[in-house]
């Protein structure tokens, strides 16, 4: 006899695990992420990783089309990383997100770059600002005051 299992997720189950495996990734590709990252502009980065070589990536969280759909603030993350992604779960609807940047496709254990970004260099004043922030947020996590 053959039974079909089907698991269906919440919203932010999804949200959860898909944020899991894309700090994953980037960890697995030698950057260090943080999850959850205020911007200068006031907006919140779901991932924000720092590359080895100062590179900065902010990778935007989307648990389903309609999150996407009701969430059109993606381009205001742009001025604040070298490269941008989406990352959504590999049942996601292909097709529906804009080409220009990157996708990375992850679960709660890990995840693959599907499309690389466009690279978009930041100016170095802004670099050098954004990687103190980040750092002293890493730091402050660390020592969870």
């Amino acid at each position: 006899m053959d039974v079909a299992i089907t698991l269906a997720f919440s919203r932010p189950e999804t949200t959860l695990a898909v944020t899991r495996g894309a700090a994953r990734l980037f960890a697995d590709l030698g950057w260090a992420p943080l999850l959850e990252v205020g911007l200068p502009n006031g907006r919140r980065a779901d991932v924000m990783a720092l590359g080895p070589k100062g590179e900065i990536a902010i990778a935007e969280v989307k648990s389903g089309i309609d999150d996407y759909r009701t969430d059109r603030k993606w381009g205001e993350y742009l001025e604040f990383c070298d490269q941008f992604y989406f990352a959504v779960s590999p049942d996601f609807p292909e097709g529906v997100l804009p080409d220009e940047p990157g996708l990375i496709v992850a679960d709660g254990f890990g995840g693959a770059v599907v499309r690389p970004p466009p690279h978009a260099p930041l100016a170095g004043a802004r670099r050098k600002a954004l990687t103190l922030a980040f750092a002293r947020l890493a730091a402050l996590r660390a020592t969870g005051v």
